[in-house]
């Protein structure tokens, strides 16, 4: 049997021990199972309690069973579902009995969703939107992609490629009634007219997005500049928890540390860099190395420094990210030279990390920074840097077609073709098969 018409099965809610699990059977023999294990498959829908038995008739578990005929159910295949008690010995009771029938096997990453996908529930822009919304670390990351899973790209996707295919067809008509005098015209300008129309709504989409994309994996903050000023007592109190090391002694940080925050609802990741200085210590000088690294693909980069340290930060820091310069240890007193430090440099914050003093404000400008990095992004339709691709290469074919309209009408309905299958290739419908393993492979055990 081929292993996409095997009936798969996983647990389809957090891991135990928990108050219920959710088991999901999908495949054609779903209804099988739920027969051989409950008794009987109770009626479509229906929430029913059972006792679950073995092949040997030993109990299992008192359980709740639904059972959801195909192709109305999430996966279009017959689908039951075992709402157990979620010990571990329970779940590993239910899954050794449901391995043992024939034809059943353990499912795959993501296998759920791609046999949805495959029957037609729903396309690649929503399973995308899906594992999305199952990521989601922010409010702001659930309602884009919530948006993205009730099908806003890939409806105008699928009404975009509606609209080419009748413009080619228009196009090819015309080239075969070539030798009809004016007819050939008459079906071109509606044609023209309606890629000119298409072009301009898929490029409106395009310019309105921002960075409507990066919402999805966060703002990227670096934390840099030299040893002991206070890196790791700034990044413990945006993080309100201890999560690296403070020390006195230099060059304790030897790694790149990583903090999720949610500011307002937008996804920041905070990074605690090694102290930048010159050292012949071969692990230090491998720290030193990765928080250089890490600070140039940072969007922000918060130099801290003290009245002590005021290395230019032009000597360390990328001229690609923005930069912002933290003066710490205010509590210690002032200098001319420390209030003269990171000048022209960008914004300039004075703080106290080890009293706290300062410390709200720099969290309110990182806030307006994300807000402003983000942009219009909740309004986006597109989520992922794979859907602009395919946009822009579809507004490409609809650019050239029209640069090519006085050049003959086959040229224009060979773009219009390659247009056509970049939107196809959005929703999931046309020559992707390349892709899915590795969309899918992404998702978790269960959906």
């Amino acid at each position: 049997m081929h292993q996409r018409e095997q009936t798969i099965f996983a647990l389809s809610s957090g891991r135990p021990p928990a108050a219920i699990s959710i088991v999901r059977v999908s495949g054609p023999q779903a209804k099988g199972a739920l027969e051989l294990l409950a008794g009987r498959a109770p009626e479509p829908r229906i929430a029913t309690r059972v006792l679950l038995r073995d092949a040997e008739g030993q109990g299992i578990d008192d359980a709740i069973v639904l059972w959801f005929p195909g192709p109305a159910s999430a996966t279009g295949e017959d689908v039951a579902e075992f709402h157990i008690h979620g010990s571990r010995a329970v779940q590993a009771a239910l899954f050794g009995a449901l391995a043992k029938l024939d034809d059943l096997r353990a499912a795959e990453p993501g296998e759920f969703t791609r046999r949805a996908f495959e029957n037609g529930k729903l396309d690649l822009t929503e399973a995308e939107a899906l594992d999305d919304l199952i990521h989601a670390d922010t409010d702001r990351q659930r309602r884009q992609a919530l948006r993205q899973l009730q099908g806003l790209l890939g409806d105008k996707a699928r009404d975009w490629r509606a609209r080419i295919i009748e413009a080619s067809s228009l196009i090819e008509a015309g080239i075969d009634f070539s030798d009809e005098g004016d007819v050939p015209q008459e079906l071109v300008a509606p044609a023209l007219a309606t890629i000119e129309s298409l072009l301009a709504e898929i490029k409106e989409t395009l310019a309105g997005q921002g960075r409507s994309e990066r919402l999805r994996d966060g703002l990227i903050v670096a934390i840099a500049g030299p040893p002991n000023v206070g890196k790791s007592t700034l990044i413990n109190l945006l993080a309100r928890r201890e999560v690296a090391i403070v020390s006195p002694h230099a060059g304790t940080t030897r790694d790149v540390i990583e903090v999720q925050l949610d500011l307002d609802g937008y996804p920041v990741t905070v990074i605690d860099t090694a102290g930048i200085r010159d050292t012949v210590d071969p692990v230090e000088l491998e720290g030193v190395r990765r928080a250089r690294s890490r600070a140039a693909e940072a969007d922000l980069v918060l130099w801290v420094t003290d009245t002590e340290h005021l290395q230019n930060e032009k000597e360390f820091v990328p001229a690609a990210a923005a930069l912002w310069t933290v003066r710490n240890k205010i509590d210690l007193g002032t200098s001319d030279d420390g209030a003269k430090a990171g000048q022209g440099q960008g914004p300039a914050f004075k703080i106290s990390a080890r009293q706290g003093d300062g410390i709200a404000g720099l969290v309110t400008a990182l806030t307006s920074f994300a807000r402003d990095y983000f942009g219009s992004s909740e309004d986006g339709l597109i989520g992922r840097e794979r859907q602009r691709r395919l946009l822009q290469e579809s507004a490409d074919g609809l650019r050239r077609a029209l640069a090519l309209a006085a050049q003959g009408d086959e040229l224009i309905a060979e773009e219009l073709r390659a247009a056509s299958q970049s939107l196809g290739r959005l929703v999931g419908r046309v020559d992707v098969e390349d892709i899915l393993d590795k969309i899918f492979r992404e998702f978790c055990i269960g959906k």
